[in-house]
């Protein structure tokens, strides 16, 4: 297969280089464009960014010049890490232009014509996309992947619907990595539990879960009426996102049932086999003890959630122990699969 060339928007920051790392050796997708801000204009993008991730930046995009983040050079495949705080209009403007943009930003997750994406447990959103270019007159199109602990959250509650889902509460333990580099001061998070995270985290585990794993309408999403309460912690843990979760069902399964839920469940990517597809995106560990994020982030190349330590809840109905990487499960990986997923369905 010829490779697709893609871009990426935001290519200096820390989602940036994930999809630099995950698409080295991808064998459909190949970078031949970079874009960051004016600071990065113009130079060698070893020159432009402090590699941070312990893969070896690659060679060929290490002499690759960074652009401007404006359309016109880019391919028409573009992933973007950009921070919300400029991605809004930068992303419009590329979708105008005519790319895709597969984003990992907020800014457009909400919209009711943009598909808000985790391929195993909504791949019939991306009809949202005909809908999309008559709604915003874009020649391109723009689809999303969802906060980092969201998905984290989301996917361990799909099976869980057979059973009439009806309420979660969920409390995230999230990794500093999470933060972007700098991130959080190491004064601040050594030893310590900071019980807020900014930028409306809490409401988008909310909000984006039910839009998630709602059902195709009429040019939207018709939301699951699952109600969602979260808190979200940032705890010193590098890579991996936990969430503490009770679940209330109209259903009274057995365990047994719950896990092989969880075990059977499978979706598109597994079905036509994508790249960046773990085999069982879902796996529930039976030692007490787990899962963990120094043992368990990073199975099937941090692309698999773990669940653990499911037991009834005296409150709601049952309580359960989730984790998966947030850089590459939670954002860039996340992305690069909704993009497989999108060229075997024809839509690039």
């Amino acid at each position: 297969m010829a490779s697709i060339p893609v871009g990426i928007l935001g290519a200096t920051g820390m989602v940036g280089q994930q999809f630099i790392a995950l698409l080295a050796q991808h064998p459909w997708f190949k970078v031949e464009w970079l874009g960051a801000s004016q600071r990065s204009e113009g130079k060698a993008f070893r020159d432009a960014a402090a590699w941070r991730l312990p893969n070896a930046l690659p060679d060929d995009v290490a002499k690759k010049i960074v652009n401007s983040a404006t359309p016109g050079n880019a391919p028409k495949l573009v992933f973007s890490g950009l921070d919300s705080s400029v991605a809004g209009e930068i992303e419009a403007a590329f979708a105008a232009a005519g790319h895709i943009v597969v984003s990992n930003s907020r800014n457009y997750r909400m919209h009711d014509t943009v598909p808000l994406m985790i391929p195993e447990v909504n791949a019939e959103h991306l009809a949202l996309l005909d809908a999309q270019g008559k709604a915003e007159g874009w020649r391109g199109r723009i689809v999303t992947n969802p906060n980092c602990a969201t998905v984290v959250l989301a996917m361990a509650l799909a099976p869980l619907r057979q059973f009439g889902l009806e309420t979660t509460l969920v409390t995230t333990l999230q990794a500093i990595s999470g933060a972007g580099y700098p991130g959080v001061p190491s004064w601040d998070i050594l030893g310590n539990i900071i019980p807020h995270i900014g930028g409306g985290e809490e409401e988008k585990i909310e909000t984006e879960t039910a839009k998630i794993l709602g059902a195709l309408g009429q040019n939207r999403i018709d939301n699951h009426p699952v109600r969602v309460s979260a808190t979200t912690t940032r705890v010193p843990v590098q890579n991996g996102h936990t969430a503490s979760v009770s679940v209330g069902l109209a259903q009274q399964p057995t365990p047994e049932a719950v896990i092989n839920a969880w075990n059977l469940f499978r979706g598109r990517p597994q079905e036509l086999e994508l790249p960046s597809a773990p085999p069982q995106p879902l796996v529930y560990l039976n030692e007490v003890n787990r899962p963990q994020p120094l043992l368990d982030a990073n199975r099937d190349g941090g692309m698999t959630v773990t669940i653990g330590r499911l037991r009834p809840c005296p409150l709601s109905t049952y309580k359960f122990v989730a984790l998966g990487h947030n850089t590459i499960r939670g954002a860039a990986g996340a992305a690069i699969l909704n993009a497989e997923l999108m060229h075997r369905q024809g839509l690039l």
